[in-house]
């Protein structure tokens, strides 16, 4: 279920976020998960919900679940 390849030392996840409608919903889900350290690209995707990251090592999901919290929207868990 987990949606991870690792390429050239970084490791890049897809996330199912939900709640997301628009560009604003995807500059605060991908503004909040690229404060986590390691994390070099996020790219949020409304129309889909799908976020993908892309960073140094596996990020803990705990961590990104607060991201997406923090942005008001829900993990919904890996693509």
């Amino acid at each position: 279920m987990t949606s991870q390849t690792d390429t050239q030392g970084s490791v890049t996840t897809v996330y199912k976020v939900s709640g997301m409608s628009c560009g604003h919903c995807e500059g605060a889900v991908s503004g909040e998960i690229s404060e986590i350290p390691g994390v070099s690209s996020v790219t949020a995707v409304a129309s889909s919900g799908e976020v993908t990251v892309v960073s140094a090592a596996p990020l803990d999901e705990a961590a990104v679940r607060a991201a997406v919290d923090e942005a008001g929207f829900e993990l919904a868990g890996t693509a």
